[in-house]
Parts: structure tokens; C-alpha cells; sequence
């Protein structure tokens, strides 16, 4: 079925190429017009290339087109995915580690929360509302998919000031449980299984579980079994003793890992160390450099004409969702997705309503619906809340431009717990970063 579907940071390594194996895949979009779009030219063209290459070697399965002007590449978009980073991601990053723990606070890993997380926020929202204020403007009846981070504070913002966009964020995590873990806890194919999932994105739980063919619930088998399981299978960078004290503490499993729940909760710097996080982050960096070096590499032998038959992107399916959710929308599917970043909207109820959640959902023609989960656990919800009302005040700090709300905002977060800090924080961070933050005032 002939789409046009628009890539947003088209030259995203952690990101683009994912998307474009996945559309190489796809037999429903075939014939679809795709769009690539990138503010940065180079790496746009090298991408291009690429795949047009890549492209040929599928019989011209899709019509290719770049433009770096946003404009332009949504004119009559049907779907747009976005996955940007404003300004130099890990030489950003690594900031925000770095200059909250200076002034006192525990700044874990400084992508989604924390005061690191605070001034992502600050970086990203801007840009992604101007962004979905296109899509509406120009192409309003496109879904809009964002993969970017910090994933539930750019769709609460999202939701607050654009509200007439259809979207939904997307994020892997759950992969961490279900790739390997689940199937070989319980003797099962992941086929055979639904997940209920629910929570914030980075921080959610898994709050269901049962046997696809008879109903049966899984969750007592799978909580006899988990402890044992994982003995031997620590990672310190995922699964380790954070993870699993939040699990005996809270009877529920948070299948984030680690290195992402340690943002959220005071206890965090207490089961994770910092080098780990470095680490981690070490290894990210690493990994990007790597897809970068990797693309340019293809680039070359394409112009030396020595590319590989095989093609770069000509790949297994990724794992990321926007292609198969793509495809459910377009075909009615009703199909079931483990783990969405959607509005709230009645989906947990004792949660505030004015969020984002993540959680299971139905996907079909009319887009993207969460499973009701009801009351959740108390003890969840009340883990949940401290983290939701800090993205609330972030993200209206942000989209007010406020000072004020903004220290509020960093002084409240579970890693700082002082206006002295936050204020310190503050002032240092807009310094190094002023070029790419709102003009807070």
C-alpha cells in the first residue's frame, strides 16, 4: 500500500538505520514513498545513497527522497517518524552527568531523569513541539511516532501543546525481558505469551502475564521461578541488585534494568554505582561511534563501487515497533503492542490523568489504544507519582520558558533536594548549554 512516510533525523545511528531495515521488510508498504530528513547534509546524503543502493537491490520496492527542509519532506506525509537529538548527543550528555554531581546531587544516568534528565528535557521539547506544530500544520491527519528521549516528558509535552496531534512514543525496554528471559524462565516461545505491561517509560512494571492458548495466568509461575532464575544471570548494567531489591520490596517486576530505574528513586545510588553508569554511557557512545563508522565505510566502498551485494540494511527485523504499528494501523490489525508511551487518559486511575504512561495496547485503524489497567498496586502508583509530578513540573518549566519553575523543578527531584543545589546546577548548566535551552527568565 503506497504511504509516505517521513524519517525525522534520517542520520540518527541509534535509530534510522533500525527503521529502514525494518521498512525493507515490509511487504504492506511496498511501493510507499520515503522520506529522509536531516538537518545535517552530510550525513543525509551519505544515508541517502545508501539506501537508494540498497533499494535497487530490492527492485526499487520504494520511492526515495531527502530534503533537509521540514516542509517539504511533510507535505502530504501519511506517517512520520522522529528520532532527533538537538545538538552533539554524548559531548551533551556527558554534561549533564557530570556537572550535576559537582554541586552534591546524585545524578545517575542523566538521559531521563534527574537534573541531567531535566536539561535534555529542556534540549529536546523545544524543537520536537515545533516539530508536531508542523505535522498539524501541514500534514494533519499523519501519525507521528517519537522514539527520541526523555520519552515521557517530550509526550507529555507533546500532549499538553499539541494536542490535536495522534502520536505515540516508542521505546525497547521491555526487549531486555522478552528476548531471552521470559522464553527460557518458562519453557515457552514469546508467541505464546501476552505481557501487561504499565508504569512511565523507564520505570514500568510488568504487571501481567499469561498463556495465550488456555488463559491460564503466568505470573505465579513466573514469580516462583524468577529469583532463582537471575542468580547467575546478573548484568550490571541491566538486571542486578536494584532491580531485583525493587522487585522483593515491591512484588512486581521492573523489567527496565538498572541503569534507567536508577533515575527515579532515592534508593537508586544506593544499588548502582556511578562507574557503572559511566560505563554504560562509555559504551553507548562507543556504539554510535560505531554505526557512524560503519556508514561511512559503506559510503566509501559504494563510491569506490565495491558495496556489498548484500546491502547494509537488508537485515533481520530490529526489534523497534513504528514499522509494525505502521502496518497495523494500515490494515485494521487490532494487533497487541507489550509497551506503548501514550496518554494516560483513564488507563490507570490512580495515576494523574494529565500524563503520559507506558503500558499494552490495541493497535488498529483508529491508532493506538491502552489496555485498562484500573487501580494498579498502590505501592506502584505511589513509586509512580513522585517521578510523574517532577515530569509535570518539567515540562511546564520548559514550555513557560520559567527560571523560577525550572529550579523548582531540579531542587524537587529525588537526585538533587535542595534550592541551593538546583539553583548551583542551574546556573552551570544554562552557561555551557545556552545555545541549545529556551531563554529561561
Amino acid at each position: 500500500m503506497e504511504k509516505r512516510i517521513v524519517l525525522i533525523g534520517a542520520g540518527s545511528a541509534s535509530f534510522g538505520p533500525a527503521t529502514l531495515m525494518d521498512l525493507n521488510l515490509s511487504s504492506v508498504l511496498s511501493g510507499s514513498t520515503v522520506v529522509l530528513h536531516d538537518i545535517d547534509e552530510e550525513k543525509l546524503e551519505m544515508v541517502y545513497q545508501i539506501i537508494v543502493e540498497d533499494n535497487k537491490k530490492l527492485g526499487n520496492k520504494f520511492n526515495i527522497e531527502k530534503t533537509t527542509i521540514r516542509s517539504k519532506a511533510l507535505k502530504d506525509a501519511d506517517f512520520v517518524i522522529s528520532s532527533i537529538e538537538k545538538g552533539d548527543r554524548f559531548e551533551l550528555r556527558w554534561q549533564d552527568n557530570t556537572i550535576p554531581r559537582r554541586h552534591g546531587s546524585t545524578e545517575m544516568m542523566a538521559e531521563n531523569g534527574g537534573p541531567g534528565g531535566f536539561f535534555h528535557s529542556a534540549r529536546q521539547i523545544p524543537e520536537i513541539i515545533r516539530i508536531a506544530e508542523d505535522v498539524v500544520k501541514i500534514c494533519p491527519n499523519a501519525f507521528f511516532i517519537n522514539y527520541s528521549n526523555p520519552m515521557s516528558r517530550i509526550c507529555l509535552a507533546i500532549k499538553r501543546a499539541v494536542p490535536k496531534l495522534k502520536f505515540v512514543g516508542l521505546c525497547h525496554q521491555i526487549e531486555l525481558l522478552t528476548n531471552h528471559h521470559l522464553p527460557n524462565m518458562l519453557n515457552k516461545d514469546m508467541s505464546e505469551m501476552q505481557l501487561t505491561t504499565g508504569g512511565l517509560n523507564h520505570f514500568a512494571f510488568l504487571l501481567g502475564l499469561k498463556d495465550l492458548a488456555t488463559g491460564k495466568d503466568l505470573m505465579p509461575e513466573f514469580n516462583s521461578k524468577c529469583l532463582d532464575y537471575f542468580k547467575d544471570k546478573r548484568d550490571r548494567f541491566h538486571y542486578a541488585d536494584l532491580t531485583f531489591e525493587i522487585y522483593k520490596r515491591f512484588g512486581y517486576f521492573p523489567y527496565v534494568g538498572d541503569n534507567h530505574i536508577c533515575e527515579y528513586i532515592q534508593i537508586g545510588s544506593n544499588y548502582t554505582t556511578i562507574q557503572d553508569l559511566k560505563d554504560w554511557i562509555t559504551r553507548m557512545e562507543q556504539v554510535n561511534k560505531g554505526t557512524y563508522a560503519k556508514l561511512s565505510r559503506y559510503y566509501k566502498r559504494l563510491k569506490k563501487g565495491t558495496y556489498p551485494r548484500k546491502g547494509m540494511f537488508m537485515r533481520e527485523p530490529s526489534g523497534e515497533r513504528a514499522i509494525p504499528i505502521i502496518e497495523a494501523i494500515i490494515e485494521d490489525k487490532n494487533s497487541y503492542e507489550t509497551a506503548v508511551n501514550i496518554p494516560n487518559d483513564g488507563i490507570i486511575e490512580n495515576l494523574p490523568q494529565d500524563l503520559v504512561i507506558e503500558c499494552s495496547a490495541i493497535v488498529n485503524k483508529e491508532g493506538v489504544h491502552g489496555i485498562n489497567l484500573g487501580q494498579i498496586p498502590k505501592n506502584i502508583a505511589a513509586l509512580l507519582r513522585i517521578e510523574a509530578s517532577i515530569q509535570d513540573l518539567c515540562v511546564e518549566a520548559i514550555l513557560k520558558e520559567s527560571k523560577e519553575l525550572a529550579i523548582a523543578c531540579i531542587a524537587t527531584d529525588v537526585n538533587c533536594g535542595s534550592f541551593e543545589m538546583a539553583e548551583a546546577i542551574f546556573n552551570e548548566m544554562t552557561e555551557f548549554q545556552k545555545e541549545y535551552l529556551p531563554n529561561f527568565k
